[in-house]
């Protein structure tokens, strides 16, 4: 028996050590890839010495003699601390994720071949301008140069995925970074699904009047009756594929449903509204979470001066953040920058499709897919006038387009002379608000809204081609049109004076929350889809409240979570729950309801992580709406995933006759509005104590609104994920400033926090040195690394980092200094 035990301690020993062993071959292959931030390096490329000073949160300080030294720089760190994740972005606008992730991955690289971004970004390389195309080579000589450090110091393939992933990196090309730009106008484009939404929904709803209740415009908006879907091609039977279940959706993916297009908050205040006599601005840009973010701090210094703020690792341009003079931030302007056509194909010859002046042949290529471990897959990419060609399997396109007919999409973004990047580097450079405003005349998509504010002035300006439509378009663009009638197509695009423009207001302060900007007739609209209806009406009491504004009301406000969704619905939604019936037992379910009701009739609306409040009234809205929607639009109530105010609002006001929502069509009995908000509380309540109990008092919203900045490839491994995945509870909603997008739907982690701002930046030209900023999660994409998250807890609790253009102060803080000299010829 002894003998045994001792052979069983040996084999048990003997596991131990080989998996310290083997844990600690896996860590020391895997740190080979963290960078050395204080260290000098002879490189190919450069005129004269750059340096890298970071400071001890990691921000790069990039000091070069020339502008292309310091672009060369950037490229330089941005591959040092996120080179993962600049070649899966890459490798996604290209459409060749396949080659890495196998047939997961191939309907994403199959959307992307169709838009054919990369070829278009290759060619819109010749149409930058000389100082653009400098920067654009230099930068990638940069990302190239840590290339060759990692393959001729074995640095680990350069960063952790790549041991799982052995993927091959080719070298960085101009064209790579205005791909990039080009992808974010995919993540931030929602008209198109919108419009294949709007279509469907025609289709779905038995009363057409309903159409404007389920997809409202946003409030004080006007528009004339549009034709159901139907009328416009009435040969289909749409009733049945109108009502198909939702396709899921993969991590890589970067296609967003339309409430996740993107949103933000920025504002600024003129000098006679600010107490330190100088001008002020605020913005924090809000996009889907991952770990690591999309954003990434940076300082250069170029010949018009120092710059400093967001960047975007691929992008060599600070997409947000100040010069000594001139402040600037964006929010996704949500202008119609797309449409969608349906194009006849010629009963007698497939190849061809109709227009205004008769059949004519698509224009066609050829697309090869490769796929790991499988067959490679050929496309046939075709073009009509108004642009490529989407089969049906896309965007639920199968369910609005007829037999016979395809679908095509114009958008702004397919440009070949895209001068977005020529516009942004005009804009670092830009000295006062004009010449900012006259540097977003060459900015092509994504389109923005544009804060500016220089030392006195401050102005919002919209950014990006706004397509000229004819006023006799028959679905204004709401929908899908017929393609081959002159009036629906695109006649080119407006001047950029017909862009919405605020400068210097009267009162002294402006902002933008994804709000309607202008309310103008179409079609010098700018779109009927905006991203906020609630958020501004919080912004604009905070800066109403105030006469002057400081650095420190700008960040309150950047953080304030009090929901006016929230104070305003519930008072409407409640009004015949409250305080009334008779007293309830314990544990009964009546009893829980008025608990409940006495919870929230005493709350403020604040969204507070600790709070019990914004769980019960989360959950209430959710049951609410799908108890509204399900008998009616059946499975497609899946796509209505998050509550709508609006239309929660029009039902309760019962406006032209929402009201009808609330009766249950397959009852017998006609169900009142108050009957129907009275059973989605008790839903709610029976959800809530199935996964937290019945203690509402203590209840927490920070434990089911957890940010979720998740590895998009590792994130779901085993054990792995722990490592990878950072997670917080927070405070905030979908309709705060603070705001935190929940995941939606009905499943268990409906209430995950999603989607946010990722980096928040506040300025004070009157000391400017006492401007801060943050990202959420940190500044390197190596996991190993203590950079990977150690701004996130500052992130959480709203706690910000000073940001410097003394080059004496980011010296004297710094922790690291990367010196590249040129080689040697």
């Amino acid at each position: 028996m002894s003998q045994v035990m001792k052979w069983l301690l040996r084999l048990a020993g003997g596991a131990v050590l080989l998996a310290v062993l083997v844990l600690s071959g896996a860590y020391f292959l895997l740190s080979r890839s963290l960078p050395d931030y204080d260290a000098r390096l002879s490189v190919s490329g450069l005129n004269a010495p750059v340096e890298i000073v970071r400071n001890n949160a990691n921000v790069p300080h990039i000091f070069g003699t020339t502008d292309p030294d310091t672009f060369f720089g950037l490229g330089y760190a941005h591959a040092q601390d996120r080179l993962w994740q600049m070649m899966m972005m890459r490798r996604t606008v290209q459409g060749r994720l396949s080659e890495v992730f196998g047939a997961r991955t191939l309907n994403i690289d199959k959307v992307l071949r169709r838009f054919d971004l990369y070829t278009l970004a290759r060619q819109s390389v010749e149409v930058q301008d000389e100082a653009t195309l400098a920067a654009l080579r230099a930068y990638s000589a940069g990302v190239n140069a840590r290339l060759a450090e990692i393959n001729a110091s074995a640095l680990g393939r350069g960063a952790p995925e790549q041991f799982l992933f052995n993927a091959p990196i080719a070298p960085w090309q101009p064209a790579d970074s205005i791909a990039l730009v080009k992808l974010m106008a995919v993540q931030l484009s929602s008209h198109l699904e919108n419009e294949v939404l709007f279509a469907r929904s025609s289709l779905a709803l038995e009363d057409a009047a309903r159409l404007d209740d389920i997809m409202p415009l946003a409030p004080g908006s006007g528009i004339a009756a549009l034709p159901g879907y139907a009328s416009l091609f009435p040969t289909e039977s749409w009733r049945r594929v109108a009502r198909a279940e939702p396709a899921p959706k993969d991590p890589l993916s970067p296609f967003h449903k339309r409430a996740f297009a993107g949103a933000s908050n920025a504002f600024a205040a003129a000098p006679a509204r600010s107490a330190s006599g100088g001008t002020l601005m605020a913005n924090d840009p809000h996009l889907g979470f991952s770990a690591p973010g999309i954003w990434y701090l940076a300082r250069l210094e170029l010949r018009s001066g120092g710059v400093i703020g967001g960047t975007i690792p691929g992008i060599p341009v600070v997409l947000t953040g100040r010069s000594a003079r001139l402040g600037w931030g964006v929010t996704s302007s949500y202008m119609d920058d797309q449409d969608l056509f349906i194009e006849e194909l010629n009963p007698a010859n497939p190849s061809e499709y109709r227009t205004p002046d008769g059949f004519k042949p698509f224009r066609t290529s050829r697309s090869i897919i490769q796929i790991k471990d499988e067959a490679p897959v050929t496309l046939t990419l075709r073009w009509s006038d108004n642009g490529p060609i989407l089969p049906g399997t896309h965007y639920d396109l199968a369910e609005v387009t007829p037999a016979g007919h395809v679908a095509a999409l114009s958008w702004t973004a397919l440009s070949a002379q895209d001068t977005t990047m020529t516009g942004a580097m005009a804009l670092m450079r830009a000295q006062s608000v004009d010449q900012g405003i006259e540097a977003g005349r060459l900015f092509v998509a994504p389109s923005q809204n544009l804060t500016l504010v220089d030392q006195e002035v401050i102005a919002l300006k919209t950014i990006g081609a706004m397509p000229r439509r004819d006023a006799r378009h028959e679905s204004q663009g709401r929908m899908p049109s017929r393609g081959w009638l002159p009036e629906n197509r695109w006649q080119g695009m407006l001047a950029y004076a017909a862009n919405p423009e605020f400068i210097a207001p009267q009162g002294g302060i402006l902002g933008n929350t994804n709000n309607k900007v202008v309310d103008r007739p179409f079609p010098l609209h700018m779109s009927f889809l905006w991203g906020d209806t609630q958020r501004v009406h919080r912004w604009r009491r905070l800066m109403q409240n105030r006469e002057v504004h400081t650095r420190d009301s700008f960040i309150e406000a950047q953080l304030d979570t009090v929901s006016f969704t929230a104070r305003s619905l519930l008072p409407l939604i409640g009004a015949d729950l409250w305080f009334t019936g008779e007293a309830a037992t314990e544990d009964t379910p009546e009893r829980l309801r008025q608990r409940a009701l006495t919870l929230l009739a005493e709350w403020n609306g604040e969204m507070n992580e600790h709070l019990p409040e914004p769980l019960i009234y989360a959950a209430w809205m959710r049951a609410l709406q799908d108890r509204l929607i399900r008998d009616d639009l059946g499975p497609l109530a899946h796509e209505f995933d998050h509550p709508d105010p609006v239309f929660i609002e029009r039902v309760f006001r019962d406006a032209d006759g929402a009201s009808a929502w609330c009766d249950v069509k397959q009852s017998s009995p006609i169900e009142t509005c108050t009957d129907i908000a009275r059973m989605a509380l008790d839903d709610a309540l029976i959800w809530i104590s199935e996964r937290y109990g019945t203690s509402l008092e203590s209840l927490r919203w920070g434990d089911a609104h957890q940010a979720t900045h998740d590895h998009q490839v590792l994130g779901e491994v085993p054990l792995l994920r722990y490592f990878v995945n950072i997670r917080q509870s927070t405070s905030g909603g979908d309709n705060t400033l603070l705001r935190g997008r929940t995941r939606g739907g009905d499943g268990p982690d409906a209430f995950q926090n999603v989607h946010g701002a990722g980096y928040r930046g506040v300025y004070d030209f009157a000391d400017p040195d006492s401007s801060v900023f943050v990202i959420a999660t940190g500044q390197s994409g190596h996991f190993l690394s203590r950079h990977y998250d150690d701004l996130s807890q500052l992130w959480r609790r709203g706690e910000y980092i000073p940001m410097s253009l003394d080059e004496g102060l980011a010296r004297a803080a710094a922790v690291g200094i990367t010196t590249l000299t040129p080689a040697a010829p």
